[in-house]
């Protein structure tokens, strides 16, 4: 029997997607489980599994298009099925595709001298990049249409388009660097000048840029400015004694190969996942009529990518040894920077954190990502003076600033979480259990 694969809602707050390529061609087999197709969401590009095992019989939108969530993308057959064609689909173009329709609704219009040649070189069929390639040649300004694609079937990758940037770099440098060379050495300064100047090339001051912002940037824009306008934040920050985590991390680490190693950050997210069982205002949701407790402890990781931030999921992660934790944010945050997650990786956090560490940050704070109650900002591991028993010495300490939403919680409650959490910091041998 066949059925029919819709755009599906990858977010609480997605309207509509971009199906950016197919993966499966029509008569091609698929299996349940198998990547379709890559959908550009606001957040991120996924790679979207089918949820049947047959033959793709038809692609119901082309690529390129903007479709919205529910809508039929596809349908999937038994072997030699017959499918009816499908009634007409009516999901917007994307953006990128108007200036062609506007040409093929005016052929007759004249075109400029300057349109012509352009026209006459362009490539036929569409565009085959990658979408990184694509952001990188947007924020950029390369013409695609000028790069020859080394991926496979001439697809352009990031690669491609670093290379055309670095050779067109290269060429007016060169003819800068011949039109400055002086004819005949200067003349020796006196011993009464001045220090030198710098060696830095002093051209014209560059225009300013206009960088046009794409879907993850506005949506992180309109998430924050909604969270700050309409959640009412308060911040508690604990300093943690993380001089026994620093000795189990080393312990655990020489037994363990390069690939496996613990990072800080995987005791904290472990450390909080138990904390958030014995607090389930802080593991909530509020919903505008209701407070919702969730069930499952699901730690969301903000990270770092080139368009902006994105939040990676490690579900039941009270529920995971560290090192299965470890391993599944290492790979989750592998395919985020390479702009290839799947649904399930940035999907149902219950709890975030965000960590700061690495980048020698001491403290921040961080704002909250509706519907969740909470999220921690995390600073760097320090060593520092301390006062231990009336006498000075040296400790291991990192601040963590707790953001909660007042309408879920309160002052006292968001202390005793981190004065929780710092228990589990202190004793983390429990964590590897």
């Amino acid at each position: 029997m066949a059925e029919t694969v819709t755009m599906p809602k990858l977010g609480f707050d997605m309207a509509e997607g971009t199906l950016v390529r197919w993966v499966k061609a029509e008569g091609e087999a698929i299996k349940k489980g198998d990547v379709l197709a890559e959908i550009e969401t606001d957040k991120a590009t996924v790679e979207v599994e089918s949820p049947y095992t047959g033959v793709v019989a038809r692609h119901m939108v082309d690529e390129k298009t903007v479709v919205p969530v529910g809508a039929a993308i596809a349908i999937v057959a038994a072997p030699g099925e017959k499918v009816d064609a499908p009634a007409a689909a009516t999901p917007q173009a994307a953006a990128a595709d108007a200036p062609k329709a506007a040409a093929a609704a005016v052929p007759d219009a004249p075109a400029s001298d300057e349109a012509a040649p352009a026209a006459a070189v362009g490539p036929v069929g569409p565009l085959k990049a990658s979408p990184l390639a694509k952001k990188v040649a947007q924020d950029s300004g390369v013409d695609l249409a000028n790069i020859q694609g080394s991926g496979p079937l001439g697809r352009i990758v990031r690669r491609d388009v670093e290379l055309a940037l670095s050779a067109a770099a290269a060429a007016p440098a060169a003819v800068a660097a011949k039109v400055a060379a002086p004819t005949a050495p200067p003349p020796a300064a006196p011993k009464t000048a001045a220090l030198p100047l710098p060696a830095v090339a002093l051209g014209e001051i560059p225009a300013d840029a206009h960088i046009a912002i794409d879907r993850l940037r506005a949506a992180i824009g309109r998430r924050m400015s909604e969270s700050k306008q309409q959640v009412p934040h308060f911040y508690v920050t604990h300093e943690l004694d993380m001089a026994a985590v620093m000795d189990v991390r080393k312990q655990a680490n020489e037994m363990l190969p390069d690939e496996q190693k613990l990072s800080v950050n995987d005791f904290i997210v472990k450390a909080i996942a138990l904390t958030l069982r014995q607090f389930p205002n802080v593991n909530a949701s509020f919903s505008g009529t209701e407070i919702v407790r969730h069930g499952h402890v699901n730690v969301g990781v903000a990270v770092a990518v080139e368009a902006g931030l994105l939040t990676v999921v490690c579900k039941d992660t009270d529920r995971k040894p560290l090192r299965v934790i470890s391993q599944e944010i290492k790979d989750m945050v592998a395919r985020a920077r390479i702009g290839k997650v799947r649904p399930d990786d940035i999907e149902g956090s219950t709890f975030s954190i965000s960590n700061l560490g690495m980048f020698d940050v001491e403290h921040f704070v961080a704002i909250i990502n509706p519907p969740e109650a909470a999220i921690l900002a995390v600073g760097s591991v320090k060593q520092v003076p301390v006062v231990v028993n009336g006498e000075l010495k040296v400790g291991t300490r990192m601040k963590a600033t707790l953001s909660a939403d007042h309408r879920v919680s309160d002052g006292a409650e968001a202390a005793q979480f981190l004065q929780r959490l710092a228990a589990y910091l202190e004793k983390p041998i429990g964590l590897l259990l």
